[in-house]
């Protein structure tokens, strides 16, 4: 309770202008005591108006008043100085360069806590309270503090500017809206305050849900960057199991050569050493029966010569020896030539499949994707070779020109039976898949065009007389209807924009799930795109209504 106590001594005593104890004290008609000094200075400040007042209760005295000095309360402030209680604010709270000052403080001035728009200064907590008590000030307009007050004072009339022109879009005061602003458009700032109010509030509408869409898309990108990260492991994870299991095949295939050849090495040397073995054995009975004849030729008796010849001069069967045909190093070149017939092969199929590979790495894309092209020019760039596949041809759609051409005709081909051929409709799709970004175009001629351009995913349906195997009629085909201005998907026709000519233009962008159909005359007029998810790789296919009719792809390279 102590402590309590001098603290409100400090305040009691203390000049609200200098926020330090009274020095000299003087009183003023209403009650407020200051520093004889600080109320000098601050009235000094207000001789061009002729009015005075009081820094705290704003109080107005005409004329100036005489300043005495306090006497008693002089006494009791030297009372308090004796006991060494001073009421210096602690420094934080002064003003610094960058900070706004009190604009009432004298001497080292305190930081304002606000600022008043209608005073047009700066106070600091202890200068501010008369703006909490005294009932007309309660009425002022109170801000953080600012720097730039001076800014709402007209240079030209010294006014507060609290009028807005709207001819010239600036703030002007009431003399200037009678004067230069004659006649314009104006209105008082608060009032274009709060109407700009409104319009900042929907522009940080329009900002917060672009902010929320940017915010979306990067969510995207973010699942993007994690499911091509994803992909591309699962790829190469998979990738290299293959080839491990082409590697370890090839590795198979080497052991078996191995073992055939050193099976045959070892069958054909032990043919050889057996017939080797047979021959020596021969040569010593030969030479057995030489040193015999030799003998015998050394005989003086001729009763004994001629009684033994007869059994020395029998020879045995000799082994047929025109049979052994000596091959140096020949033996296994066959197989030589065969293994190397089979990596010349491997290698043309990895060559051939490593370019499919390669296309389809570089066919991956992001969100990002490029924009469609605008000229023919720009869709050749992605225009691609197409060919029609026999083994999906129904029995009346007649293929030619290297299977770039179909016509409809009035009897069956002599195709064969195969699982992909469309056997109720007249339909045929192509060899190739489209993925990526791709372009080809289609020239049709005969009776009103009646032949529908396709695409549609290799899993539709082949057989049957229902809408699930008619292209456009399901949700595994889309279908421009030339004769007719129409686009089909999953049953469900579209009109298109126009008649198509003679030649269509198709542009696919897999990745974007863009789909678009082209007019292609002196210029290329879209008649509709399609906007959707690719589930799986597209084939091109046609399907023919009348006899005689035909489509064929462009040769555009």
């Amino acid at each position: 309770m102590e402590q309590k106590g001098v603290q409100l001594d400090r305040e009691t005593f203390s000049c609200s202008i200098c926020l330090d104890l009274l020095k000299d004290p003087v009183t003023l008609p209403c009650g407020h005591n200051y520093c004889m000094e600080c109320i000098k200075v601050h009235w000094d400040g207000q001789d061009g108006t002729g009015v005075y007042s009081c820094p705290q209760c704003m109080k107005r005295f005409i004329p100036r008043p005489v300043l005495v000095k306090n006497t008693m309360l002089a006494a009791l402030v030297e009372e308090l100085k004796k006991t060494g209680l001073q009421a210096a604010p602690a420094d934080h709270c002064y003003a610094g360069p960058e900070d706004v000052a009190c604009d009432v403080c004298t001497g080292r001035k305190l930081k304002a806590v606000k600022s008043c728009l209608v005073c047009l200064a700066s106070y600091c907590e202890k200068h501010l309270q008369p703006h909490y008590d005294v009932a007309p000030l309660k009425k002022h307009k109170l801000v953080n503090p600012s720097k730039k007050l001076q800014e709402n004072i007209c240079s030209l009339h010294d006014e507060v500017m609290k009028i807005f022109c709207r001819t010239d879009r600036q703030i002007i005061c009431y003399l200037c809206s009678v004067d230069e602003h004659k006649d314009h458009d104006t209105v008082s700032a608060a009032a274009e305050r709060t109407e700009r109010q409104r319009e900042l509030e929907g522009s940080r509408g329009n900002v917060q849900q672009k902010i929320q869409d940017r915010q979306k898309d990067v969510k995207l990108l973010q699942q993007e960057v994690e499911d091509i990260n994803q992909s591309a492991e699962k790829t190469l994870e998979g990738s290299e199991k293959l080839f491990t299991q082409l590697m370890s095949l090839l590795k198979k295939r080497s052991r078996d050569v191995k073992q055939e050849v050193r099976s045959q090495q070892e069958t054909q040397v032990s043919r050889v050493k057996e017939l080797q073995e047979k021959l020596e054995q021969e040569i010593a009975e030969l030479k057995r029966k030489d040193a015999e004849l030799e003998q015998l030729s050394h005989t003086e008796d001729h009763n004994e010569f001629l009684h033994n010849y007869p059994s020395v001069s029998a020879l045995s069967e000799p082994t047929d020896s025109s049979s052994i045909h000596i091959r140096p190093l020949t033996y296994f070149q066959d197989v030589t030539a065969a293994v190397s017939e089979v990596r010349d092969k491997l290698q043309q199929v990895l060559d051939e499949e490593w370019k499919k590979i390669s296309v389809s790495v570089n066919e991956v894309d992001v969100l990002l994707s490029q924009p469609e092209p605008k000229t023919r020019a720009g869709f050749l760039r992605y225009s691609q070779e197409i060919t029609l596949d026999p083994n999906t041809a129904n029995g009346q759609m007649l293929l030619s020109d290297g299977n770039r051409k179909v016509t409809r005709m009035d009897q069956n081909q002599s195709y064969s039976d195969h699982p992909d051929r469309f056997s109720r409709y007249c339909q045929v799709l192509s060899r190739e898949s489209l993925t990526g970004r791709c372009y080809f175009e289609v020239e049709m001629r005969g009776r009103g065009r009646g032949v529908d351009v396709a695409v549609a995913y290799k899993n539709i349906n082949r057989t049957g007389s229902g809408m699930e195997s008619v292209f456009g009629r399901n949700n595994k085909s889309w279908s421009l209807d030339c004769s007719n201005n129409s686009l089909w998907y999953n049953n469900i026709k579209t009109p298109v924009s126009g008649p198509p000519s003679s030649r269509v233009g198709v542009y696919l962008d897999h990745s974007a799930g863009t789909l678009s159909f082209y007019s292609v005359s002196e210029t290329m007029t879209l008649l509709h795109r399609v906007q959707t998810t690719f589930t799986q790789p597209l084939h091109a296919g046609f399907w023919s209504g009348f006899v005689g009719d035909s489509a064929e792809f462009c040769k555009l390279k």
